[in-house]
């Protein structure tokens, strides 16, 4: 997710695409006749008129094709190449636009250099525009010290000092580093890493944080992201140049800089969203409602003729961008507390006989339905580690999949589940292949997967799983 600031420059891009569709618009009323004997918009036959049939036409097609091409997607660090070359891609997807458009309406009879002048009147006008308010940005932000964002970096190395000297030398990009931290001492360095946790908290105003992620320890990441998501503060990422770009992240060019950010994956999408939460919400509330009630009063009994304590046990997770909630369950154990390193082990002492039979059935996540109701959970998704574990599995794996795999909700049950990699981690290869399918999952998400995974998992739950203990 990229966060925009500002008090009126987020204003810019909906005025250029009212702009855009007013020419396009304005240059096919006075240059294309669609329908000689319907030329006038308020005629008795105006619901007939091609006129207001191309205007919906361009419209949608418009606005659908701009954003398949990113089209407005140009931001301070783009270049005047990447406009050009937006320019001309554009400019052919709308010539198709309008050929198609007269190729079903064949009674248009139009000429070929008409529709080409149509097309690059409109063009011209929009280009036009769209380069003067790249370059008025620009001096705004030199000389009248408009438009800035107040950044701050974290780290040392190659580059982030020539990002540093970016961001000194070109003051049209409108980046003002306020502070900088490492752990290494040098020029204009307020501090260590660490004490860029501090400044952010005690801070107002940080539009962005650029960290150089290979000095970073996962947990000093999971503060970052944390904050960056609470604050709507944008992260990005600076790597060493000799590393190869991870297809994990975003990358954006800060001129030959590799910069990257937290990518807004398929699942994340706000129609995806609304479809995996609806989803959700009809899920749990069935299970709430229908299941869990009578299914907690005979555990109750079970439960506290066996052992001693309560019927529910709650424990601290990792969910979405690293934010920490509780995460709950029906106790099967005789202890309640946890401690670093104690995952269920095979013939664990601590565990109960009605326990070991919730965790053999999974019934033991059945309360997480409540989680999945309050937004901390999806039904679906990568399961939460403990916090304990958090830093230790980041460091036998790419850090870069461990930060794209908190990108998304955690959920009740997962890919990687019914596929055998669940509880305990005996070897750095369960954890790694864990994390593969998490990010196979968040990649290709769609609802018949989820589907086909809820069903797995209840087929599973029924024959029993060597490692559910």
């Amino acid at each position: 997710m990229e966060y925009k600031r500002g008090r009126y420059s987020w204003l810019l891009r909906p005025a250029l695409i009212v702009y855009d569709l007013l020419v396009i618009n304005f240059f096919a009323f006075y240059l294309l006749s669609l329908n000689e004997e319907n030329l006038y918009f308020f005629s008795s036959e105006f619901f007939n008129n091609k006129n207001i049939l191309y205007v919906i036409y361009s419209i949608t097609l418009w606005l659908l094709s701009t954003h398949l091409l990113k089209f407005y997607g140009v931001y301070r660090y783009t270049s005047f190449l990447n406009i050009l070359s937006l320019l001309v891609k554009q400019f052919l997807a709308f010539a198709l636009i309008v050929f198609a458009f007269i190729g079903v309406f064949r009674s248009i009879n139009l000429e070929v250099f008409t529709v080409l002048k149509y097309v690059l009147y409109s063009f011209i006008l929009i280009g036009l525009v769209k380069i003067l308010s790249y370059y008025a940005l620009k001096k705004i932000r030199i000389y009248l010290k408009g438009n800035l964002r107040n950044v701050i970096v974290i780290g040392s190395g190659k580059g982030i000092q020539e990002l540093k000297s970016i961001f000194n030398n070109e003051k049209e990009l409108g980046y003002k580093i306020v502070a900088a931290f490492s752990d290494i001492k040098g020029d204009n360095i307020n501090g260590t890493i660490n004490d860029s946790l501090t400044y952010l908290k005690e801070s107002n105003g940080i539009d962005e944080m650029y960290c150089a992620i290979d000095e970073l320890t996962e947990k000093q990441i999971n503060e970052f992201v944390k904050y960056s998501n609470i604050n709507h503060c944008n992260i990005k990422f600076i790597s060493n140049t000799s590393k190869l770009i991870t297809k994990r992240l975003h990358t954006d060019y800060y001129n030959y800089l590799p910069v990257m950010s937290i990518q807004q994956v398929s699942l994340n999408t706000d129609v995806n969203k609304f479809v995996k939460r609806g989803f959700d919400i009809c899920f749990s509330l069935i299970v709430l409602v229908f299941i869990l009630p009578w299914v907690s009063i005979i555990l109750f009994i079970l439960i506290k003729m066996e052992s001693k304590g309560p019927l529910f046990y709650r424990h601290k997770r990792n969910g979405i961008n690293y934010k920490e909630f509780y995460c709950y369950k029906f106790r099967s154990l005789t202890v309640t507390k946890e401690f670093e390193g104690t995952y269920v082990k095979q013939d664990d002492i601590r565990l109960t006989k009605v326990g070991s039979f919730l965790r053999k059935t999974s019934l033991d996540e059945l309360p997480q339905f409540i989680n999945v109701l309050k937004g901390d959970m999806s039904v679906v998704g990568p399961r939460p580690h403990m916090l304990s574990y958090t830093d230790d599995y980041s460091k036998k794996i790419d850090k870069y999949n461990f930060i794209f795999r908190h990108h998304v909700k955690p959920g009740i049950t997962g890919l990687a589940q019914i596929k055998g990699y669940r509880g305990e981690v005996e070897t750095d290869i369960d954890i790694i292949n864990r994390v593969k399918y998490d990010i196979f999952y968040i990649e290709n998400w769609s609802l018949l997967l989820d589907l086909k995974i809820i069903f797995q998992t209840i087929i599973n739950a029924l024959r029993g799983e060597d490692k559910a203990y």
